[in-house]
């Protein structure tokens, strides 16, 4: 996929997150304020939350798009999960934000009341855009390789068991559960510090280098070994950097070959890993002879 149709890809996916969400969060707030759901009052703030992360999102992935330069020799892919990180920031001040408005409600004896039948159907509706916009949005994310896409639409899809249980709470302060509705307000705060707990992980992991699976690591070997008069591997070292990966790589070849050949097959090694590995975009080849893993020549 080349760059300019991951840009295109990629910006969807994000305008996709931020108009839902912006939606969802004018009317969870409209029809919270006026059914009186405190969990759906929460659920706007949630979204609010979304629609700044996915905006941070898009930030990352525009600097992340920007091409190597004599400064960046590698580019700008770890942007993405800078962004990432500062998204955690809100999400911690959101969730809390909500806090204080539960600790009245629940330890202080503020008034508990049922909400308006409203708010179910306005969690159902939530749990439907939910699920349409954060199943696309993860797909991209995966299919362009962003990490900020894809922990855009992770922590999104949090919204989906949220709304499920405003609609149990909805339904629950009718039936003579009142409390139900400010516990479930406590539970999308859990779920919110959860996330930014998941989201910080996985952007950290990002930063410090470590490669998303033992799957790309066999990959990059199997592609090497593809090459005629590679004998064997070792020293395989990837440097992730979120959308892409470089490649250090030292392949092992006969003895008897010549500077001359052994550089043609390094840049064949090169560029079979390019072709059959999406992720990698730079592959440094390091010609060894064979069984002799300490002599290499480049």
């Amino acid at each position: 996929m080349d760059a300019s149709e991951r840009e295109k890809r990629g910006r969807n996916a994000i305008i996709v997150g931020i108009s839902g969400n912006a939606v969802l969060a004018i009317f969870n707030f409209i029809v919270g304020t006026l059914s009186g759901s405190t969990a759906l009052i929460a659920e706007s703030a949630h979204s609010f939350a979304d629609i700044l992360d996915s905006s941070i999102a898009f930030v990352g992935f525009k600097i992340g798009l920007k091409p190597p330069d004599t400064e960046h020799p590698y580019g700008y892919g770890r942007a993405e999960s800078l962004t990432g990180l500062i998204s955690v920031i809100f999400l911690i001040f959101i969730a809390y934000e909500l806090l204080l408005d539960l600790y009245s409600k629940l330890l202080l004896g503020g008034a508990l009341t049922p909400p308006n039948l409203t708010a179910a159907l306005m969690a159902l509706i939530g749990i439907v855009v939910n699920y349409t916009m954060t199943t696309y949005m993860a797909r991209v994310g995966s299919e362009i390789n962003s990490p900020a896409i894809t922990s855009d639409a992770k922590h999104q899809r949090v919204d989906i068991f949220t709304c499920i249980a405003i609609f149990v709470a909805v339904i629950g302060s009718h039936l003579g559960l009142p409390i139900l509705d400010p516990l479930v307000a406590l539970f999308i705060v859990a779920l919110v510090l959860r996330t930014a707990f998941e989201v910080a992980r996985d952007n950290i992991n990002n930063i410090i280098g470590k490669i998303p699976s033992e799957h790309l690591l066999q990959n990059i070997e199997a592609a090497a070994l593809s090459v005629e008069g590679v004998s064997g591997t070792h020293s395989i070292k990837i440097n992730y950097l979120g959308p892409y990966a470089t490649v250090d790589i030292h392949i092992e070849v006969e003895p008897n070959l010549s500077i001359i050949e052994a550089h043609k097959i390094s840049i064949q090694v090169e560029k079979r890993i390019i072709s059959q590995v999406e992720l990698v975009t730079i592959v440094n080849v390091h010609v060894c002879i064979t069984g002799e893993k300490g002599v290499c020549f480049d």
